[in-house]
């Protein structure tokens, strides 16, 4: 998110302008379940980072901003200065879980609920992320269990978490080649590798995929899945991944692009 810039005083701080998909902005069953713009504890850095949970917190969202200087939005009979446009883009909401999973293992390295784990006392939202639909499901992807009467334990797999991860990174490629999305030359690029050349091999439609989701894991498990994806680690800095390049492409064109391509990306089940 840009916030270096000072909003101006007479922007309207609740109102912003967004392209979503209609699960993120469903109407609430009930009065207490409304959409919520919070911020959780980014996957990769720890750092705040912006997200959206839809009605009932059944779905999570990342929220991304397109931002240009000068901009302003016209709204009804209003001029809207803060022109930032906002993406909102299902994500799987283990990605942040799985945060959470490794800190617990590296503190207390036991079984635990994953109510007791998923806890942040700097973001009170978080535990909302165990009331998505299907996490309780899907949480044998990265977790050994025990199961103790009526009540279930969990505790991180490194061994099972890097074959999940593996299986997002083919989800991605697969879709970056059904897109026709050519990575070769930014692979190129970034590992400073010339030649008259250049063709979209395996390899770097890998190394492509799993820059992208390194965005969203710690830098040592990114490391971890470069070594089980059978990638020999780079001097240079990694391509920017996909998703950072659809932010910043022309405005007449994002709704097609995301329609067809962020849904296929790895970063949701």
């Amino acid at each position: 998110m840009h916030g270096t810039k000072q909003r101006p005083a007479d922007a309207h701080p609740g109102q912003w302008v967004l392209i979503a998909p209609e699960a993120a902005t469903d109407p609430p069953k009930t009065a207490d379940s409304e959409p919520l713009f919070t911020k959780l504890r980014n996957p990769s850095t720890g750092e705040a980072t912006l997200y959206l949970f839809n009605s009932g917190a059944q779905q999570l969202f990342e929220v991304k901003a397109f931002h240009e200087e000068y901009r302003s939005w016209f709204i009804g009979q209003t001029v809207q200065q803060d022109g930032r446009l906002l993406f909102v883009t299902p994500m799987d909401p283990l990605f942040l879980i799985l945060y959470y999973l490794i800190k617990a293992d590296k503190e207390q390295g036991k079984f635990q609920p994953l109510d007791q784990v998923v806890l942040d006392s700097e973001y009170p939202s978080c535990p909302l992320l165990l009331k998505c639909a299907d996490v309780k499901q899907y949480i044998q992807h990265v977790t050994e269990e025990k199961e103790i009467g009526s009540q279930k334990f969990h505790k991180y797999s490194q061994e099972k978490t890097l074959k999940w991860l593996k299986k997002k990174v083919n989800q991605t490629v697969k879709a970056l080649k059904s897109n026709n999305i050519s990575v070769g030359e930014r692979v190129h690029a970034a590992t400073f590798i010339s030649g008259k050349q250049i063709t979209d091999s395996k390899e770097d439609y890998v190394r492509y995929a799993h820059g992208l989701i390194s965005e969203y894991i710690p830098e040592d498990l990114s490391k971890e899945l470069l070594k089980y994806l059978g990638l020999p680690e780079l001097k240079s800095r990694a391509p920017e991944p996909p998703l950072k390049e659809v932010f910043t492409f022309k405005l007449n064109t994002c709704s097609q692009f995301m329609e067809r391509n962020i849904h296929s990306y790895g970063l949701i089940k």
